[in-house]
């Protein structure tokens, strides 16, 4: 597979893993300038990149990077970034800072990761019944504690 990857802007850097065991590929702050979170601020970081992917069959993902999340509280604002295959524009990075601190983010910073995975496009069936399991209905903490 052939993941294709145009510079939009000065200063940007193309998406790299960090180990040969990582999932994912660092997507870099493309900023002219450092950029302060505030505690609970929301804030849009472009990373002055454009993606192609194959086909329909695959997307990419984008993920918080652990250190910064466990580290200074910065997330992604959606939980997770989703770019579908026939996106074109900017992959940006829509960040939050749920600490009580601010968070600096400088330029070519790493603000995230991009992990490419396959998607799954099942056919769609309207029916009247669902097949029965043991868990049934039940959810949110319907199997315990432990």
């Amino acid at each position: 597979m052939q993941l294709k990857i145009k510079k939009l802007r000065d200063g940007a850097r193309i998406p790299c893993r960090a180990t040969d065991g990582a999932a994912g590929m660092d997507l870099y702050a493309c900023l002219s300038e450092p950029l302060t979170l505030a505690p609970g601020q929301l804030a849009i970081v472009p990373t002055g990149i454009a993606i192609e992917l194959p086909d329909n069959s695959c997307a990419a993902f984008l993920y918080a990077r652990s250190g910064l999340g466990v580290k200074h509280g910065i997330c992604l604002s959606n939980g997770v970034g989703v770019i579908d295959s026939d996106y074109r524009g900017e992959v940006c990075a829509g960040l939050c800072n749920v600490s009580d601190k601010p968070y600096v983010i400088e330029p070519g910073e790493r603000v995230c990761q991009m992990v490419i995975a396959p998607v799954l496009l099942p056919e769609i069936a309207e029916v009247e019944e669902l097949s029965d399991t043991d868990r049934g209905e039940g959810g949110f903490g319907s199997t315990g504690k432990k």
